[in-house]
């Protein structure tokens, strides 16, 4: 039961991750009925700007406390992020808004190739390691839970509340709202359509920062190539709590996790993104909008 318990502790901490990033694909479907699949690099960059703020800071700075080093870390690594979306959608999504379905997605694979060979060729394509930034572990009985495991789950929850009073509770949730269900008529009520899409891509990339500095922390390393798988659970975890709900994407987040960590406890560590893609088809053909989605519903 322990050793459960164990498992189940570590998967919440890498749900927590994956749930991060699937917000910024489901809010982005959701405003523009469009898959960002330059998400998950976006998510890496966060890692690489965490990473160099890391490097610049103990390289000037000896014995700088580890909070405001993190501090450093997350707030630099958002604004890089949120520079980079924000740029992404006014260069390569915005002029194709109106063009025909499968042009936006052919930008959003090529952004996502772009974005990986420039960190890989400016970065160079070995792994980059960092010493431990958070080293201390607590006992519970024979149940060990890290420092940063609890960081990171505590960060976690506390963006989500923000978030979600944002969405929900202040007049920019209430554009992305009106926009979500209808752009052109939320234009005629004063909406500033653009506006509220690239502050939805600013915020979608800002999560994926956070996102990507608590990877880095928690393993220790970044790599070009770290967008691509993560970015793919975190969008597989979006689809399955419900493209386009925000507590959907937490949910399929932290259910990618914690059945990543359960699988690789109790089965062969070598078929757990089998195990996860398998358990994700079998949702989508009982429930095909997600556990959280809703059915669209035509206008006419």
């Amino acid at each position: 039961m322990e050793y459960f318990v164990q498992q189940l502790f570590n998967g919440l901490t890498l749900g927590s991750i994956y749930g991060l990033v699937a917000i910024g694909y489901t809010m982005v479907y959701g405003i523009i009925g469009m898959i960002n699949f330059a998400h998950g690099d976006i998510f890496m960059l966060g890692g690489f700007a965490a990473l160099i703020v890391f490097l610049v800071l103990t390289s000037i700075f000896a014995g700088l406390p580890v909070a405001v080093l993190l501090l450093a870390m997350l707030v630099v690594a958002m604004l890089m992020t949120s520079l980079w979306n924000w740029t992404i959608e006014r260069v390569a999504y915005r002029p194709l808004r109106g063009s025909f379905r499968l042009a936006p997605l052919i930008t959003a694979i090529g952004m996502s190739i772009t974005l990986s060979n420039f960190i890989q060729v400016t970065q160079g394509p070995r792994n980059k390691p960092i010493p431990p930034m958070v080293s201390s572990v607590y006992q519970f009985g024979n149940i060990s839970v890290s420092l940063k495991q609890i960081i990171i789950i505590v960060i976690t929850a506390v963006l989500l509340t923000i978030f979600w009073y944002i969405v929900n509770r202040t007049a920019l949730g209430r554009a992305q709202r009106a926009t979500e269900q209808d752009r052109k008529m939320a234009a005629l009520l004063g909406v500033n359509v653009d506006q509220t899409i690239s502050i939805t891509f600013v915020m979608g990339a800002a999560l994926a920062a956070v996102a990507g500095t608590m990877y880095l922390m928690y393993y220790g390393v970044a790599s070009f190539a770290d967008g691509f798988t993560p970015g793919v659970k975190a969008f597989t975890a979006a689809v399955l709590g419900g493209i386009g709900s925000l507590p959907g994407a937490v949910l399929g987040g932290l259910m990618i996790g914690l059945i990543e960590s359960l699988w690789s406890a109790y089965f062969t560590i070598a078929y757990k993104d089998v195990a996860t893609f398998a358990i994700l088809a079998f949702v989508l053909i009982f429930k095909p909008t997600g556990i959280l989605g809703r059915p669209e519903v035509e206008k006419v």
